[in-house]
């Protein structure tokens, strides 16, 4: 297992670029792989003998400051000037025509599994289709589709653990739809309806599941991220071989939130898989407004975490990242970031125009030959896996289940009011009794003005409130 292992690091390190803020250690490192040790049992030790390191002030020729890890003093004054540091470089396994660019990193996935993949992808945009234009209809309140970025998704959702615990922020279900959230439970909490586990307490694309551990959804931008490391700090402590994921956008990086968990993943050496999905935009903001740094991965090291960056919209890329980063978590209990570059096909959400602040053909650039789904899709044909006709039978197939889970959703009932008072205390109390009793004595006083009969009935025996 240890020389399993330690293949598969040297294969990060020589073909994924692997980014370590410990090869400052690489001398510790090479002189502990000469007693045996393995790749990451000598990294860790590394890491072990620089943190017990003493933080005493020894002779000039070596600096000894506790707070860096500097080897040697320096005369010369200069600063690092960020602009003339070369850029990250994005790994990537197939170019924009589906074409494999290096033998040895193509995953090897089985034909069904990759058809899965591509039939999950195409199922999502379907389904963003249908449900965007329901908003526009005023059939559902909210909408946000995932157009341009399905590769991340899929990519990184296959090569996880189911049970690992996800921590999404609100572009990610194309995870859950991997995992098996079905169209019909989509479909119900997108309506807030009957069938809804939220029992329509939250807005539409606010998706969560305990049995497919994916924490439920927040409107609040980068709250999932410490609780992404927190969640893997308890993982560790249970040593259950899991870990936490955590996705969120590059927008998201900019708040003291990231920061924290960050921070803490790193010290506490958490087992948490941070996943940006840079796409270009934070709603209306570009990037080049956002940040002055060389994108996310960057900020890594600074942290003390490994990093890559991956070309989101190959599907290939994203799954080898994924698995590659999920063994070094693990085997070595400590946070890693992948930045999977991508791009935002669609509006930012229902509330949002595109075109006031990007033109239409960089917009059609991307989707007609940067598509993650038009990529996997020549690689299938390529390999005889797939064909033309075999596609518009399944796109009209998928059409189908769509519109039949959506009509369905739509001629279900309302949440029986009463549950919005629960969930909160595991017996309701006397003041949300009140609360409740109140609601129901308005509703019926003036009900001329409430669609009641849209809503699952209430019990309107008084005394059981009181």
């Amino acid at each position: 297992m240890a020389r399993n292992l330690h293949n598969l690091l040297l294969r990060f390190n020589l073909h994924l670029r692997y980014c370590d803020p410990y090869c400052g250690n690489r001398q510790i490192v090479n002189r502990l792989s000469l007693r045996g040790l393995s790749t990451s049992q000598s990294l860790n030790l590394a890491r072990k003998t620089e943190s017990s390191t003493p933080s005493i002030k020894g002779p000039d020729d070596v600096p000894r400051y506790p707070g860096s890890r500097a080897t040697e003093w320096t005369t010369h004054l200069k600063f690092l000037d960020p602009d003339r540091i070369e850029g990250i470089p994005v790994y990537h396994v197939m170019n924009s025509q589906g074409v494999v660019m290096g033998e040895s990193q193509d995953p090897k996935l089985p034909e069904d599994m990759v058809v899965d993949m591509y039939q999950t992808m195409t199922l999502l945009n379907t389904m963003d289709k249908i449900l965007y234009e329901s908003q526009r209809q005023g059939r559902i309140s909210f909408y946000l589709t995932n157009f341009g970025e399905e590769g991340t998704h899929i990519g990184s959702a296959a090569a996880l653990n189911p049970k690992d615990l996800i921590f999404g922020q609100y572009r990610e279900a194309g995870v859950l739809m991997w995992r098996g959230f079905t169209l019909d439970e989509f479909m119900d909490q997108c309506y807030g309806n009957e069938s809804d586990v939220a029992h329509g307490r939250q807005m539409p694309v606010h998706y969560g599941s305990k049995d497919l551990h994916f924490v439920t959804i927040s409107s609040t931008i980068a709250t999932q991220i410490p609780q992404a490391s927190g969640a893997a700090y308890a993982y560790k402590r249970a040593q259950n071989g899991l870990c936490a994921v955590c996705y969120f956008g590059e927008g998201a990086a900019s708040e003291g939130d990231a920061h924290a968990a960050f921070n803490f993943a790193a010290t506490l050496d958490c087992p948490v898989i941070f996943i940006c999905r840079n796409n270009g935009y934070a709603i209306s903001t570009p990037t080049q407004e956002q940040y002055r740094g060389d994108g996310i991965a960057s900020r890594a090291p600074g942290y003390g975490m490994p990093c890559i960056r991956v070309d989101g919209n190959d599907i290939f890329a994203m799954y080898n990242v994924t698995k590659a980063a999920r063994e070094i978590c693990l085997s070595q209990s400590r946070p890693i970031l992948i930045e999977a570059m991508t791009y935002r096909i669609g509006h930012h959400s229902t509330s949002d125009d595109s075109t006031a602040y990007r033109s239409v053909d960089e917009v059609n650039q991307w989707d007609k030959v940067e598509n993650p789904i038009l990529r996997l899709k020549k690689y299938m044909i390529a390999q005889d896996w797939w064909s033309e006709e075999k596609d518009k039978d399944w796109m009209k197939e998928n059409r189908r289940r769509v519109i039949e889970a959506f009509q369905a959703a739509g001629k279900k009932k309302k949440p029986n009011p009463e549950l919005m008072f629960g969930d909160v205390y595991d017996t309701l109390t006397k003041n949300l009794q009140q609360q409740m009793q109140y609601m129901k004595e308005h509703v019926e006083k003036y009900k001329e003005n409430y669609p009641i009969d849209r809503f699952n009935s209430w019990k309107r025996n008084r005394q059981q409130y009181t």
